[in-house]
């Protein structure tokens, strides 16, 4: 089973804990990304502060067949191991979003596949981002909505 782990949870992640799921004696290669919260984004006009994810409610349910169809993909002969992890709720700037560790016994494939999940994951998994800037405003990434810039709640008053 070449997935061995697949989650989406609001617990912190190790990526230390994801590299030894993929151990084995057959992998001559480990490949881990980090994915962490950094301190700035193309979409802020100031500093990030923090970010909240959020997820479909069945996001943990999805994380495992989009990793599992990529490597039907890029790994047939089923040579690698993968653990993969993303994280929701509040995050501040240095902690962990999303680590995806891969073992195979080779390091072309562990590096194709880990890279390939995590592109994967960003661009299919339903999971938004929050984003809060020091200065108080806030924005939803890729979607160009500023909390600051419009009201967006039902009776289109303020709060």
């Amino acid at each position: 089973m070449p997935v061995v782990h697949a989650q989406v949870s609001e617990d912190a992640i190790d990526p230390e804990v994801l590299r030894r799921l993929v151990d084995s004696p057959a992998a001559g290669a480990v490949a881990v990304f980090v994915g962490q919260i950094r301190n700035h984004d193309a979409e802020a006009t100031g500093e990030v502060e923090s970010i909240d994810y959020s997820g479909h409610p069945d996001a943990d349910a999805m994380i495992g067949p989009i990793v599992s169809s990529l490597l039907d993909e890029l790994d047939p002969a089923g040579e690698t191991l993968v653990a993969a992890q993303h994280r929701v709720g509040h995050l501040l700037v240095g902690e962990v979003a999303i680590v995806v560790a891969v073992s195979s016994g080779h390091r072309e494939l562990a590096f194709r596949v880990c890279s390939q999940a995590v592109e994967r994951i960003k661009a299919e998994l339903p999971i938004w981002k929050h984003q809060k800037e020091v200065g108080g405003r806030k924005v939803w990434s890729n979607l160009g909505l500023d909390d600051t810039a419009a009201d967006l709640s039902p009776d289109g008053g303020g709060a």
